[in-house]
């Protein structure tokens, strides 16, 4: 089982041999995110860490003021969709109206910080499911 130090140092602590500790902002983020989680107390993710409860307040605050900032947290496992805004011909509101000419699908373009990646609007679900969970898992 790992100590307390090598588990902080595969989550990137340095510490330093007077055994300080030089948390990395990403790092403090994750932690004050698990502070948030409901039935999670300041005292135990401290404890959990090593930390002192009062130097886990002060990343919280941190984070009220903007000077942290936290990862996103999902309700649950599930994936998370981004809202979308389809603009395009009008849907006709009676028989009357012209039926809407078809247009050619534009592909589907997906940013990350670290790459583009542009897919055919013909995807199937189960393959864009696939590529989600897989930048996922790059995270």
């Amino acid at each position: 089982m790992a100590t307390t130090d090598e588990f902080l140092r595969d989550y990137g602590v340095d510490i330093r041999t007077n055994g300080q500790r030089r948390w990395p902002d990403e790092v403090k983020a994750r932690i004050v995110a698990e502070t948030l989680e409901p039935g999670a107390t300041v005292n135990e993710v401290a404890r959990r860490y090593g930390l002192r409860a009062n130097h886990l307040s002060e990343w919280r605050g941190r984070a009220r003021r903007g000077e942290l900032v936290l990862p996103a947290v999902l309700e649950d496992d599930s994936l998370c969709f981004a809202p979308v805004i389809v603009s395009g011909p009008r849907v006709p509101s009676s028989q009357d109206d012209p039926p809407i000419q078809s247009v050619s699908p534009k592909p589907i373009e997906i940013i990350t910080v670290a790459v583009t990646i542009r897919l055919d609007a013909d995807i199937g679900t189960d393959r864009l499911v696939e590529i989600v969970r897989g930048l996922e898992t790059r995270a």
